[in-house]
Formats: structure tokens, sequence, C-alpha cells
């Protein structure tokens, strides 16, 4: 059983808000770094995300996790930051000095971080939504699914072509 944090009837207390923020605040960041590639950019991000929490009480569906409706709405309010930006770092195709020394793992890991944001530059948002929910989170087709709001069948077209073209890059 998922736990219930938010009340139905969201009292005007903060305290749901502040358990939502211990759970899930380093995972929201986590994400909002890992969209944005900067972490001053993601600490706002992470205090717009929970803004919005406070404001949608009444918008979140029990049925779903408290962790999959934050990384949702984490990955637009990130997705949107960079549309707003014009995201230089897709355009450019190229990574800042500072973002190359958060990055573990190499040259190779570097690499690859810059060939899926190159890829995710080719599609739509939502594809770009279920291409993170699914290959970074770990989410299962139905989480997935149920977060972006489309069908499982949906979704795995959509990861398809996404991973059909994510070969296609590597080749070139």
């Amino acid at each position: 059983m998922k736990p219930r944090i938010l009340p139905a009837d969201a009292p005007a207390d903060r305290e749901p808000l502040r358990l939502l923020y211990e759970m899930y605040g380093g995972a929201v960041y986590g994400r909002c770094v890992y969209v944005l590639r900067d972490r001053s950019l993601a600490e706002d991000a992470m205090q717009d995300v929970f803004a919005r929490v406070l404001e949608s009480y009444a918008a979140f569906r029990q049925e779903a996790s408290p962790m999959t409706w934050l990384m949702r709405i984490a990955t637009n309010h990130c997705l949107n930051v960079l549309r707003s930006q014009k995201a230089p770092w897709l355009q450019r195709f190229r990574r800042e000095e500072s973002a190359k020394q958060e990055g573990a793992g190499g040259p190779q890991v570097l690499e690859a971080r810059d060939l899926v944001r190159r890829l995710l530059a080719r599609f739509d948002p939502e594809t770009q939504s279920a291409a993170i929910h699914y290959y970074v989170d770990e989410m299962t087709l139905e989480e997935v699914a149920d977060a972006i709001g489309r069908s499982v069948p949906t979704v795995r077209k959509r990861l398809e072509h996404f991973a059909t073209a994510l070969r296609a890059l590597q080749a070139n």
C-alpha cells in the first residue's frame, strides 16, 4: 500500500509538503540537476516544483505514487525552463567546464550523456519525459504511462522510436 501523504482535502497546514520535501527533495533535486545541468538552476527549479506541489494538492491522484507525481512535475518544469532559455546546450551540443566537473565515470560517461541530450533534443516534450522516466528513473512502462498520461502501447512505441534513433546516432 502506498503511503497517503497528501490528503484529498489538503489542509492549510504545510505538514504534507514538509513530508514530501524530506522524503523526496533529494530525488527532485537530482532530476533537476540531470535535466538542467546547472546546480544553481536546479536549486531554483526544485523550489519551484515544491511551490507547485503546495498549490496543487488537489491534482495529486492517489493511485500514483508521490515519487511518480513529483518526478513528472520536476521533469516537465525543467523541460519548460530549458525551452524558455532556448536551451543553449541543445543548440551547441557541448558541455561547459563546470558541468564536466560534476560528472563521474570519466569521458565515456560524459560522451554518453551528451549523446542522450542531443537525442532528446530531437523529440517532442512528451517523448523526452517518457525517455527520462524510463531510462533515468527506471520506471516501468506502466509507471511512465501513468506519469505522462498515455497508454502503455503508446509509451512503448515512443521508447522504441527513441531507442532506434539512439542506435542510429551512435552508429554515426
